[in-house]
């Protein structure tokens, strides 16, 4: 039977990504998108899940981006209610926050692809099943989840430039947060995050646009392929 999630996007240019618009399609998932800068969030009641993207908002920007506030009460009723959740970035976030887990500067921004790795929680992760224990990551953030994590919470994967890279909760496998965003890592998705995001990757300087699009063109159909692999794990998880 067929799926449907209610996505929050954050951005006008951050949208889902061609890889996971692509794997949504052949599992029969629908997206329904919701604009949280401009549109109210509807009951997400009739949905399967939440998907929650990336984007520029920090997870206490509430003053700033005001629509944090009725969008974090969401999310902590559809945790409550034992609801499907994957997020990415800022979703990674906002569910390690929604968790009580402490969000903060990461000691380096992450941009760009480098390599991440498996924890032994990630390897036993269903969502992980047949993935390779080392796999490419393409990073946007700044901001990250910090150790120490509350017990509940599990690591599933890390890398050089950031400890927590994924975590779901313990007995909870349909709770997912990815700070990576191999959903976007097409060569179209980072032409555009790198064009519009210019500003933010200018400060400080040193991010090589023009070096990331085509890392992302060698790259994209084995993060296309393995990203596939892993959001039909997660359709299996919660079917």
């Amino acid at each position: 039977m067929s799926k449907r999630f209610l996505v929050f996007q954050h951005m006008p240019w951050e949208g889902p990504g061609q890889h996971l618009i692509r794997s949504a399609k052949k599992q029969r998932v629908r997206l329904d998108i919701v604009e949280v800068w401009h549109q109210p969030i509807p009951d997400v009641d009739p949905y399967d899940g939440v998907i929650v993207l990336g984007g520029s908002p920090n997870v206490d920007q509430g003053k700033e981006y005001p629509f944090l506030k009725a969008e974090k009460e969401v999310i902590r009723l559809a945790l409550k209610a034992d609801r499907a959740y994957l997020g990415f970035c800022l979703g990674h976030q906002l569910l390690a926050d929604a968790l009580r887990a402490r969000i903060g500067h990461n000691f380096c921004r992450s941009v760009g692809f480098i390599k991440g790795h498996l924890t032994k929680e990630g390897r036993r992760h269903a969502m992980f099943r047949s993935m390779p224990r080392s796999f490419p990551l393409f990073k946007w953030h700044g901001q990250a989840v910090l150790p120490p994590l509350p017990k509940e919470i599990e690591v599933l994967v890390t890398s050089v430039e950031c400890e927590v890279e994924a975590i779901s909760v313990r007995d909870r496998p349909h709770l997912v947060g990815l700070q990576f965003d191999n959903h976007a890592g097409a060569v179209s998705d980072v032409s555009v995050w790198a064009e519009k995001d210019r500003e933010w990757l200018s400060h400080p300087p040193g991010i090589d646009r023009a070096g990331m699009v085509k890392d992302a063109g060698k790259h994209e159909a084995f993060i296309g392929e393995q990203f596939e692999l892993m959001f039909t794990n997660y359709i299996k998880i919660i079917s």
